[in-house]
């Protein structure tokens, strides 16, 4: 991905885009210039706001629908270079460093996740293949806060699926702190536990079927829920409080530290400045005064179905491969385990009273990231811009790579095949490796299927190409300020 966008940036100029661009003062040297030639491809659109975001803290208004936890640590992470760099050059190779370790450290949870849950190592192994080549891969290299939330909120799943809830509860408020949708996933700890208790009940106890106990047990599972909610929340609570005392409190004549060309873009793009004297913010006059809301709403235009224009007909086409996909996942699953889903997982199945439930995708255990899929594609399709479909369920579902692991194993022969030959031409399989033969060790699945691409089915050509498509095309376009997903 780097080397891909440094030369695609380098090959194609700049598109003219009406984009975030804060001025930069001060002459660029000769090692600006190099980190601006071979990263600045990952500095394009929002990233920009991150960059700036970092070096100058929440100084405008609009800022503030980015949360702090990724800016905070660029800005860590850019007091470590030499000060010879500009602080854009310090916190670009900052961006850089940072998401190629979590895009890593994303995958490798990916993996632990996928064999806590579907219990199916091969499956496991090729979704976090496909993670490693998603279609929103652009994002995860470039200067956004996209591979910090996928490894938290992955993280944060595969701990509660361990049973270890209070470092779980600790990833996902750390996540909330990266992004706002980071609170839904307070849902994930609030079903854990009331499945744990709808199958407590059922197994019959005669104690815990005694009223006292069982008040005593819901008392302590609405409490653990509610101090856990509040805990994931409470990133997202503090930022508002710390927007509202920074653009609702008195004027502290902050504009006259800020450089005057900065202030002229403010003048002459409407951005209202932090500090400053003057009317202040409709929002900060409600009774929950909540920054982000109202910057999606008036400098976004982000409401329910607002986006629906025969103009937003492109970005609907962009989207589209991502909302089939995830409505394909959700009724696979739903066609196959309907009574499952009519009692919300709540009843222990018959394979589970067994002691053999079912494993892989179709599995009791993926249902409530199947709704959380299904909930974060209809929200995003109806109250979104939908073109950022595809990097906003990327970065926060496993469902987007589960899936598409699921049909890849269950429809496509050559990932099935035990043996070197293909038995169809006669020819040696490409992309096997030797040394794994009776060993354990998985070679790479997704090379293989690229490498044998006339041998693979229709269907694996629709799933690869979509992934290697829009990796591919996000690099090409993204980098160079031209419209992307």
């Amino acid at each position: 991905s780097l080397v891909f966008q440094a030369v695609f940036n380098l090959l194609i100029p700049d598109h003219g885009a009406d984009a975030f661009s804060p001025p930069r003062p001060g002459a660029a040297g000769p090692w600006d210039a190099l980190v601006e030639r071979l990263l600045g491809g990952l500095g394009r659109w929002d990233a920009e706001h991150f960059l700036f975001i970092a070096e100058r803290g929440y100084l405008l208004e609009h800022n503030c629908a980015f949360l702090p936890l990724f800016p905070l640590s660029l800005r860590a992470l850019g007091s470590l270079w030499p000060p010879q760099l500009q602080p854009r050059s310090r916190l670009l190779l900052s961006a850089v460093l940072l998401n190629s370790l979590l895009s890593v450290l994303g995958a490798a949870a990916l993996y632990g996740l996928g064999l806590a849950v579907l219990r199916r190592r091969g499956e496991a192994f090729l979704a976090a293949l496909l993670f490693s080549l998603s279609p929103a891969g652009v994002f995860m290299a470039a200067a956004y806060s996209e591979s910090m939330f996928a490894f938290l909120a992955f993280s944060a799943m595969w701990r509660l699926e361990k049973g270890q809830s209070w470092l779980s509860g600790l990833l996902f408020s750390l996540a909330a702190g990266a992004r706002a949708n980071g609170l839904i996933n307070a849902g994930f700890f609030l079903y854990s536990r009331s499945r744990r208790f709808a199958l407590q009940l059922q197994e019959g106890s005669a104690s815990l079927r005694k009223l006292p106990l069982m008040w005593k047990q819901v008392l302590s599972l609405a409490s653990s829920a509610a101090l856990m909610c509040a805990g994931i929340s409470l990133p997202f609570a503090l930022f508002q409080y710390y927007a509202y005392v920074r653009f609702c409190g008195p004027g502290t004549g902050l504009g006259q530290t800020i450089p005057e060309p900065l202030l002229q873009l403010a003048r002459d793009k409407g951005y209202r400045v932090a500090g400053m004297d003057g009317a202040k913010p409709p929002w900060c006059s409600q009774r929950f005064p909540v920054v982000y809301s109202y910057v999606q709403d008036t400098y976004w235009n982000v409401g329910f179905l607002r986006y629906f224009e025969l103009r937003q007909i492109p970005n609907f086409l962009l989207a589209l491969p991502v909302t089939l996909l995830g409505s394909w996942a959700a009724w696979t699953y739903v066609s196959t385990n309907p009574r499952h889903c009519l009692t919300l997982g709540l009843e222990r199945s018959k394979s589970e009273e067994k002691g053999k439930p079912r494993d892989g995708f179709c599995g009791p255990a993926a249902f409530v990231y199947v709704v959380h899929a299904t909930a974060l594609l209809a929200f995003g399709f109806s109250c979104m811009h939908v073109q950022v479909l595809t990097r906003f369920l990327g970065s926060s579902s496993p469902i987007l790579y589960w899936f598409p692991a699921h049909l890849l194993q269950e429809h496509e022969p050559l990932l099935r095949s035990t043996g070197t030959d293909n038995p169809t031409s006669g020819k040696p399989l490409l992309g096997k490796s030797p040394s794994s033969c009776g060993k354990g060790t998985p070679d790479n699945l997704v090379v293989r299927l690229l490498l044998n691409w006339r041998l693979i089915t229709p269907l694996s050509k629709s799933v690869l190409g979509f992934f290697l498509g829009y990796w591919l095309l996000g690099l090409i376009l993204h980098c160079n300020f031209f419209p992307w997903t």
